[in-house]
């Protein structure tokens, strides 16, 4: 996506919180940039989880973020589309779609629902149908919704600073599947460390349910000299490889996309994780007793 100045929001908007407030699962506080007010850095339990500007919707400050907005522009180079995202916190991504690609449908899944509220006040997100948040475990809503629904799944989930393990198995993946379109995109974020045990299970995991997959990463990650994130990719049509890769070179950091052979090598004998043998539906989210999705306050209920 090229950037694309917004028009300056919050305009009369009430003040963002200057110290911590409590959500459902933790504690959310903001940290204005120096010099720059107008940008802001979500914190959840101390993490940084979103970064947002609040006069540049479509400005994403994330490298991960980045990387993904690549392969959806190689992958569907124009116009809107019908995305869900399975984690939302400050909705960053969503805000920025809406930006660059004006008319999208999306529904962003969050399990806190406090902060699914206060993002709501605190930030200029667009409002439904072009943007619900829908209160729920990614992998509970992900069940309830519709076959060949989306055209776009994103998947950010994060718990105490990891992927939750009902979200990174065989079973999961299928599911994505189900509820995207034919040729539709899947978007992985995650973290790892050397030597990438959970990326080699998760690149297994999607093999086995699409055609094709690809890894976007800093080669020192890729070379075992340090954590962070990784992108993964997956269709059941054929990722555009050449125009990832020239996307990829434009952006600020140098990043490695992981394909075809080199793509196998990597996962080596890595098997995908599955769910409990006793499970007879979505696992629960941790810290959670049913986790069943709720529409926004105050909006409709997001179609299924």
């Amino acid at each position: 996506m090229t950037p694309r100045r917004g028009r300056p929001s919050r305009r009369g908007a009430e003040p963002l919180p200057t110290e911590p407030v409590p959500t459902s699962l933790g504690t959310a506080s903001l940290r204005r940039e120096p010099g720059a007010p107008h940008q802001v850095t979500l914190l959840l339990d101390g993490t940084e989880s979103s970064f947002l500007d609040l006069d540049d919707p479509a400005h994403l400050e994330f490298e991960y973020m980045q990387q993904m907005v690549v392969v959806l522009d190689a992958a569907r180079p124009a116009g809107p589309v019908r995305a869900l995202h399975l984690g939302a916190a400050g909705c960053a991504l969503p805000r920025a779609l809406e930006a660059h690609r004006p008319g999208s449908t999306q529904l962003a899944v969050e399990l806190d629902e406090v902060l699914a509220r206060l993002v709501r006040e605190w930030f200029d997100l667009p409002r439904a149908p072009r943007l619900r948040i829908r209160t729920g475990d990614a992998r509970a809503v992900t069940a309830g919704l519709r076959d060949g629904a989306w055209e776009v799944v994103v998947r950010d989930v994060f718990a105490a600073g990891l992927v939750p393990a009902h979200v990174r198995t065989l079973e999961a993946a299928r599911e994505v599947h189900r509820v995207l379109a034919p040729g539709g995109l899947y978007l992985v974020n995650l973290t790892d460390h050397p030597p990438l045990p959970r990326a080699k299970a998760e690149i297994a995991a999607l093999r086995e349910v699409f055609a094709d997959v690809a890894l976007v990463a800093d080669p020192a990650i890729l070379r075992g000299r340090r954590y962070g994130n990784l992108v993964l990719a997956a269709s059941d049509a054929p990722l555009p490889v050449d125009a990832i890769e020239r996307g990829l070179r434009r952006l600020p950091l140098p990043v490695r996309l992981v394909h075809g052979e080199e793509l196998t090598a990597l996962r080596g004998t890595a098997r995908p994780e599955r769910d409990p043998p006793t499970s007879t539906g979505p696992p629960a989210a941790p810290g959670t007793s049913a986790p069943t999705g709720t529409p926004d306050a105050g909006e409709d209920r997001a179609p299924s």
